[in-house]
């Protein structure tokens, strides 16, 4: 049992005002791996307090102390790695082979990143008659999901620090315990008190207290478009920066002269990774008419090369998805799908033979999907897939662009004119070719209703920044 009841405000670990506590589940067992406290108003105010009081130090930190305080992150979570992976196996149920290969490396990734991207980074350029100066955005206020505990966490984390902006942290109270880990391994870390402080809690008290508390300067938020919806009221009443990473329903394009196998593999691979449950998923495979019946028969091969089972069990890729509410909502979806007429391929209601206990989904793809139907427009958020079909390329464009969202694309093909065409067509924040590797250099982040602004390397660093021109002062520029 972990069992922490205790916030990390100003370099230390305190006890809360409150008394209200809630229990972590492990999704795969459904019993409780822990406890840990619910903060107050008064809990939030003081880790606010201490990071405004930390910034007038923090943001004149020099470049170099930055840099060396985040490769000492990456040091301390290097160590910790085998810590890390069995609490997010623990917390969200995520396979310990996706622990390790995804979670824990993007996570060490961010930090590294953030700190190459300081080395060449310039925070004062000259431009004759003015100079303009980019310094600290001030307060800011990290609210992080629960499906990614290390990579969003870190992601927001290392852009702060590189940024010399002092933080409030709320993790989900769903996965608390990787973002506790972290809070110890930046204590170690030479981060001044009072620049990183973590306060768990609910939405409704932490969450809208972030976005709402008059001293906060920025929210950078991860989560649901209803939530960012709601942080950007609150934030509007004190003109405060947003910056949000939403939902997304990305499409597949797969084209005429794709391997029908990779393809097919490519598209089971974005429900059977972390149970489907990734905001970037590919969940509308947009292929030929043409290919239709030779593509479905493909993926009923594929699938079993994604089995589904005990997240300890190093065979398994695909875990139980974290909370009986998240598997209620996908339960509905799959019916929902069923009901509005599509074929069922694979998969289906209920949960797979053996798997009892936990929160586990059969993984399940819909063929003969129109674009307009619930489970084509909607992010369900679990292992569930649906393929469309498209008799040209400008009608797999449009179907492609038909949503509200835009975080992600992808394309798989041959022909490398048509690959680039497909890609900066697809109004989305990042297009992926082929299923080539993530450079955590490049922005990250959504067009439409899938947010505003970008994270990662120096795109992330940026939005901790504002923009100062200095006009009439001589002295030359060489920070």
């Amino acid at each position: 049992m972990r069992t922490n009841l205790k916030h990390f405000i100003n370099g230390e670990w305190v006890e809360s005002t409150g008394n209200e506590t809630a229990d972590v589940i492990n999704p795969a067992t459904e019993k409780s791996i822990g406890k840990i406290s619910l903060g107050t108003k008064e809990d939030l105010d003081k880790a606010v307090a201490a990071a405004k009081a930390a910034l007038p130090t923090f943001s004149r930190t020099t470049k170099e102390e930055r840099i060396k305080m985040l490769r000492n992150i990456a040091k301390g979570y290097e160590k910790r790695k085998q810590e890390l992976i069995e609490v997010m196996t623990e917390e969200l149920g995520a396979p310990l082979k996706i622990s390790e290969e995804v979670h824990y490396e993007m996570g060490l990734s961010h930090f590294k990143e953030a700190a190459d991207a300081l080395e060449d980074y310039t925070f004062e350029k000259d431009h004759g008659s003015y100079k303009v100066v980019k310094e600290s955005i001030g307060v800011s206020g990290l609210i992080t999901p629960w499906n990614f505990p290390t990579n969003q966490t870190s992601t927001k984390i290392a852009g702060a620090i590189a940024a010399g902006s002092p933080m409030v942290l709320k993790p989900s109270e769903l996965t608390p315990y990787a973002a506790m880990i972290l809070a110890e391994i930046i204590d170690e870390a030479g981060v001044p008190k009072g620049a990183f402080n973590l306060v768990n809690g609910t939405g409704s008290t932490i969450g809208d207290g972030i976005s709402s508390h008059p001293d906060i300067d920025f929210v950078s938020f991860t989560g649901s478009g209803a939530v960012g919806e709601k942080i950007m009221q609150n934030a509007g009443k004190t003109i405060k920066k947003v910056a949000l990473e939403l939902g997304g329903k990305s499409p597949l394009v797969v084209l005429e002269d794709a391997d029908v196998e990779e393809a097919a593999k490519i598209a089971v691979s974005h429900i059977a990774m972390n149970t489907g449950q990734v905001c970037t998923a590919a969940t509308r495979i947009i292929i030929p008419a043409s290919m239709k019946e030779k593509f479905e028969e493909a993926v009923k091969r594929v699938l079993p090369s994604f089995p589904v089972g005990d997240p300890l069990n190093k065979d398994n890729v695909t875990g139980p998805l974290v909370a009986k509410k998240q598997w209620d909502r996908v339960q509905d979806y799959i019916k929902k799908g069923m009901d509005e007429g599509a074929t069922l391929l694979t998969g289906g209601t209920g949960k797979p033979d053996g798997l009892e206990t936990g929160y586990f989904v059969k993984p399940t793809v819909f063929t003969d999907v129109s674009n307009d139907m619930v489970i084509a427009q909607e992010e369900i958020f679990g292992p569930v897939t649906t393929i469309i079909t498209y008799d040209d390329l400008e009608q797999a464009l449009e179907i492609a662009n038909d949503t509200v969202y835009g975080l992600a694309g992808y394309a798989v093909g041959k022909d490398q004119e048509t690959l680039d065409y497909v890609a900066k067509n697809i109004r989305a924040g990042q297009i992926i070719v082929n299923d080539a590797e993530q450079d955590r250099a490049a922005p990250f982040g959504g067009f439409k209703q899938s947010g505003i602004g970008r994270e990662w390397g120096v795109f992330g660093i940026e939005e901790y920044l504002e923009p100062k021109a200095i006009m009439g002062v001589k002295v030359p520029a060489n920070v």
